[in-house]
């Protein structure tokens, strides 16, 4: 089966879904509500591929001719490219029709069956779509006729070696009928404020399951198909995979060279501690290389973040300036978990970015939370992004803010350890009367790390990291203790 020639719907993402696109010559059953884009969809179908020598058919029961070329039109399409044969109840063949005495014994003597069979047989068009099939069954005496009458012209533009998308309009009636002699269904449904695209079926062929979200904007639509990259361990990459460096001597003895590359790193801390200016450490020394960096914002500003990092000597101006990073704020209004997905996606396949940041998680489930996305289901996308970066060997940095300044540690808010090859601990504490942070490694998954904890520092000539803590107790906690030379004899 998956040597098949196959035809492009003029989607790609849908492309992707169906494993390369439609099977010629079968029929395919596009299913929505009104206003779900199922028309949008049939102007790319009929737009897809390069031009032949045979036709594009439009066939429309419902909306007038015009309208539909007046918006097309508007939206970019090729209109021109296509033919359109009107058959709604405003159109000219109709309104030469009497209805009132429909035949409906024989499919011949039905006036719209009867030009719509006539247009095929004389102009065997390469691709069809036909809008409206309610109108047939409404003027169709019973569903058998109406299951009959469709059966017939399936098979029609099957001799005529035509593709067809059937257009159902859910809601209306039952159309079971239609699905069952259909080779393909394709759903288009609302789910709050997102679309999802799904394929209930297709004959001869697999196809990626599940509900994938598509958009409807100016240039008409977009499919954003879920990733799904295999699983492949860490541990199977080990050995081809260099460690990076933070370019910080101190930072790198506690991971015992840096973080491998592939591997994915939560940063993670209460307020201020430093978990933004460590992470564009890494793509600072990125830069260094020659590779791109990119961080999604999804609560600080471009312009603050800039701002903040020129203070502390890391020159985010000349990493974007000589393309090394790219910032993003991802604004909820215009993205939804599945496209922050593919944006991430798209500026990684397109610019081989080698080092992505998501600044930070806690605020990635805040803002994404919603009835159509739990916390549980937030955390599977950002797993599936995961192992999508890591299959491309991409570096992946998290930020995560914990809610406790001090008192008893705690790793992460939503229970989101699991994703990280590393674990860096950035905590606050109090000596002397002063505030001071430490830093830490809890995890690395590669390699082993230092054990202790080290004093840090954000000054205005970049990150400072002090000697490993030996003369501390207590730390995680949030009450340090000086130990004194008797306690640790002791403890010898």
């Amino acid at each position: 089966m998956t040597n098949q020639k196959r035809i492009s719907t003029g989607l790609e993402g849908l492309d992707e879904i169906l494993k390369g696109g439609l099977i010629p010559g079968d029929s395919y059953l596009v299913r929505g509500e009104a206003g779900s884009g199922k028309t949008t969809l049939g102007l790319h179908f009929l737009c897809a591929g390069p031009q032949s020598d045979r036709s594009r058919l439009f066939i429309t029961l419902s909306e007038p001719r015009d309208k539909i070329v007046r918006n097309a039109s508007q939206r970019g399409f090729p209109v021109e490219e296509i033919e359109f044969l009107d058959l709604s109840p405003s159109g000219e063949f109709v309104k030469e029709q009497d209805y009132s005495v429909f035949p409906s014994s024989e499919v011949e003597e039905q006036p719209l069956l009867k030009e719509i069979s006539r247009k095929i047989a004389e102009d065997k068009p390469e691709r069809i779509f036909i809008d409206g099939l309610t109108q047939l069954r409404f003027l169709s005496p019973d569903d058998y006729r109406f299951r009959k009458n469709i059966q017939s012209l399936i098979r029609l533009m099957s001799e005529a070696e035509t593709t067809p998308l059937l257009v159902s309009e859910v809601g209306s009636r039952p159309d079971d009928d239609l699905q069952f002699i259909s080779d393909g269904i394709i759903n288009l449904k609302a789910a709050g404020e997102e679309r999802k695209i799904s394929i209930d079926k297709i004959r001869g062929s697999d196809f990626k399951n599940g509900r994938h979200t598509y958009v409807l904007n100016e240039k008409g639509m977009q499919v954003y198909p879920q990733l799904n990259p295999q699983f492949i361990s860490s541990e199977l990459r080990a050995a081809e995979n260099e460690a990076i460096s933070s370019g910080i001597p101190e930072i790198d003895r506690l991971l015992h060279g840096g973080i491998e590359r592939g591997t994915n790193t939560i940063i993670t801390g209460p307020t201020g501690s430093g978990k933004t200016s460590l992470g564009l450490a890494f793509m600072k020394e990125a830069a260094g290389r020659g590779e791109r960096s990119a961080v999604y914002l999804l609560e600080e500003s471009h312009e603050i973040l800039v701002k903040r990092s020129r203070a502390i000597n890391i020159p985010i101006e000349e990493m974007m300036a000589s393309e090394n990073l790219e910032l993003y704020s991802v604004n909820r209004q215009e993205l939804t978990p599945e496209l922050f997905v593919h944006q991430v996606r798209d500026e990684v396949e397109e610019n081989r970015t080698k080092v992505v940041m998501i600044d930070s998680l806690t605020a990635f489930n805040s803002t994404f939370l919603s009835e159509n996305w739990s916390k549980n289901d937030l955390i599977k996308t950002l797993d599936s992004l995961r192992r999508f970066l890591f299959d491309k060997n991409v570096t992946v940095l998290m930020t995560n803010e914990v809610p406790n300044i001090t008192g008893d540690f705690q790793v992460t808010d939503d229970q989101i350890s699991y994703l990280a090859d590393n674990i860096i601990i950035l905590r606050y504490l109090e000596l002397d009367g002063g505030i001071h942070k430490a830093i830490g490694v809890l995890k690395k998954r590669l390699s082993s790390f230092e054990t202790k904890l080290r004093k840090f520092q954000i000054t205005e000539y970049g990150l400072e990291v002090g000697k490993p803590m030996e003369d501390l107790s207590g730390i995680l906690s949030g009450n340090p203790r000086v130990r004194t030379k008797s306690s640790s004899s002791d403890r010898n």
